[in-house]
């Protein structure tokens, strides 16, 4: 296995990456950290939710639910009535941090999303879908993030496992610089360039990890992690809002493999996986881009380099992670 260094860059987000794999231990030295504790039930605040505060959504009684969404006790944005504008504060506009945030809770203490039935897991990406559309209606959101953080490296502050759901009321920079790379493709090459890479990706095979009728996962080129995956459903839709059943059902299904394989692979480490979408504003402009789940095993920590020129270093060829997580 062949060690180097280069430089690559991401054609979709602008950001490059040093793939350095001089430095880092060969992949299948890789351990996944410090074994997460779990919160013993009687403590945990999961398992009676409903004490105080109402259910946003419930599937089953309250008594024996198996599904449930609730507003977050410690919301990092607070929903205003008021229209958001930007405040005048000397030199600084700050713009109020109005929104939404509700997490999505299963009922088993213990089985995180590779461990749910096929149909919970499904039921989460639904209930994803549901509250998405739900809160895209309202005029103060102008994106709505989605993510799962599993263990305390990924920023997980409760064991029980359990997904969020954020409204912001701006576009996020990462988002605009990815739709800005996106649009200027289409325009120049008239295709998608996701549509693009994943058809590029299934032809070569070297860096696909699994795939099903509906859905890829594959280690990108351009991989800021080790092992870091995509999950690309195969129909081409800019919006996770306007997903049809089956597309869902197919990436969850994907989705709980890739991290299956990851804790088998790497000794349960933790993680975060995030949903991009296109933003709720501006709909119309954005059909040349392409949602999909990303998947970032924690594995590295950020040091002088990273932080001083936003440069990851990933010790780990896409290449070899591929190699290994698919055999």
């Amino acid at each position: 296995m062949e060690r180097h260094s280069e430089l690559r860059h991401d054609l979709v987000s602008g950001n490059w990456v040093l793939l350095s794999t001089r430095r880092g231990a060969r992949p299948h030295e890789l351990k996944g950290g410090p074994k997460r504790k779990p919160t013993p039930i009687s403590r945990c605040p999961f398992e009676r939710p409903f004490r105080d505060r109402s259910p946003i959504y419930l599937a089953g009684p309250k008594s024996d639910w198996r599904l449930a969404v609730v507003a977050n006790k410690y919301p990092a944005v607070v929903h205003s009535a008021r229209p958001v504008k930007s405040e005048h504060n000397g030199f600084y506009e700050p713009v109020k941090g109005s929104g939404h945030h509700e997490l999505i809770l299963t009922r088993s203490h213990y089985d995180n999303f590779p461990h749910l039935s096929p149909e919970d897991a499904r039921d989460v990406f639904h209930l994803f879908q549901e509250r998405y559309r739900d809160l895209a209606k309202e005029k103060e959101v102008a994106y709505v993030s989605m993510f799962h953080n599993w263990g305390q490296a990924a920023g997980a502050s409760v064991f029980h496992p359990h997904y969020q759901i954020l409204t912001v009321p701006i576009v996020p920079s990462y988002v605009e610089r990815a739709l800005d790379t996106s649009e200027a493709y289409f325009r120049k090459h008239k295709r998608s360039v996701h549509d693009v890479l994943m058809s590029y990706e299934l032809k070569k095979r070297k860096r696909i990890v699994f795939e099903n009728k509906e859905a890829v996962v594959l280690a990108p080129y351009v991989s800021r992690e080790p092992f870091e995956l995509r999950v690309y459903p195969k129909r081409h839709n800019a919006y996770f809002e306007d997903a049809v059943p089956e597309e869902l059902s197919g990436a969850s299904a994907a989705l709980q493999t890739a991290l299956t394989k990851l804790e088998k692979k790497l000794h349960d480490p933790d993680y975060n996986f995030l949903i991009h979408t296109a933003p709720v504003s501006g709909k119309a402009r954005h059909h040349h881009y392409k949602w999909h789940i990303e998947i970032i095993p924690k594995l590295n920590t950020d040091a002088g380099f990273e932080l001083g020129t936003g440069i990851e270093i990933n010790t780990v060829d896409p290449d070899d992670a591929a190699k290994i997580l698919r055999n």
